[in-house]
């Protein structure tokens, strides 16, 4: 990295490390407390009903179908937003 000793490099990577860590557990929490809001409801069984088992897993694989279009999205605009400023630099 530009500017910085290897000893600030490691500690930015170390810090990025930790955010992004930090930032998929929140994104798992998120998804864990929406799912079990959304899909769980009866608590007079240690196990899950078919149909609380079958929203699970619905839900969950909807929400990694949003985060991954979201991410692709966010890719796309990123990249459509680069390619104006190499065109502004010209």
């Amino acid at each position: 990295m530009d500017g910085l000793t290897q000893a600030e490099t490691r500690e930015l990577e170390q810090r990025m490390a930790k955010r992004q860590v930090k930032e998929f557990l929140n994104v798992f929490s998120n998804l864990v407390d929406h799912c079990f809001t959304s899909c769980i409801d009866d608590f007079t069984s240690k196990s899950l009903s078919n149909r609380e088992s079958g929203c699970v897993t619905r839900c969950v694989q909807k929400q990694m179908a949003l985060s991954q279009r979201l991410s692709e999205r966010f890719q796309e605009q990123n990249a459509a937003i680069a390619q104006q400023q190499q065109g502004g630099l010209r």
